[in-house]
Formats: C-alpha cells, sequence, structure tokens
C-alpha cells in the first residue's frame, strides 16, 4: 500500500517502513506526527482524493533534523564587473513512515 501525501507544498509518495525528507518540521526527534492531506491511496484498489481521501491519514516519526547540500547562487552583472555569490543549506526532517490508513 502507498500514498501521496502534501505536506509544505511539495508531493511525496510514501509506503509504509519507507523513509522520506521533506522541509523541516516544527517537532522533537523520535516524535509522531499524522498527515491528514492525502492525494491518493494505492494498492488492491486505489482511492483518488477530491482533493484528499476523506479518513486517510498517515503517520510518521521523526528521525533526524538535518542540512541539505549547499547551493551556491551567483549573480554577474555584464560590463559593470559586480559579481555576488551566496550560499544556502536548507533545513530538513527525515521521516519514517510507520502507518498508512486509508
Amino acid at each position: 500500500m502507498y500514498a501521496i501525501v502534501a505536506t509544505s507544498g511539495k508531493q511525496y509518495r510514501v509506503e509504509q517502513g519507507g523513509k522520506i525528507t521533506v522541509d523541516r518540521i516544527d517537532a522533537e526527534v523520535g516524535a509522531e506526527i499524522t498527515f491528514d492531506q492525502i492525494l491518493l491511496v494505492g494498492g488492491e484498489s486505489t482511492k483518488i482524493g477530491s482533493p484528499t481521501v476523506k479518513g486517510a491519514t498517515v503517520t510518521a516519526k521523526i528521525v533526524a533534523h538535518e542540512q541539505g547540500d549547499k547551493v551556491i547562487t551567483f549573480k554577474y552583472v555584464h560590463r559593470r564587473r559586480t559579481r555576488v555569490r551566496r550560499g544556502f543549506r536548507a533545513s530538513l526532517t527525515t521521516l519514517q513512515i510507520t502507518g498508512i490508513k486509508a
């Protein structure tokens, strides 16, 4: 059984026992969280939400809070010799999917 979960403006395909990395969630490591915006539940029979599947939930356990890889942004203005170089590291949370209820 799998599900499509919407969180922080993005969609993720999750399966029970799998791990996903999402944008930072304000909760402690080891806490259980529940997602209620389930767009699709698949398996033996597929349920498609309009916009979400009613009564479906996905529970997950927070494994770690970490930072993503560094992304370098570089801006150069032609003929003015202006250069701007900046770096950015996203704050991420790793989740372990513990259950899918349809």
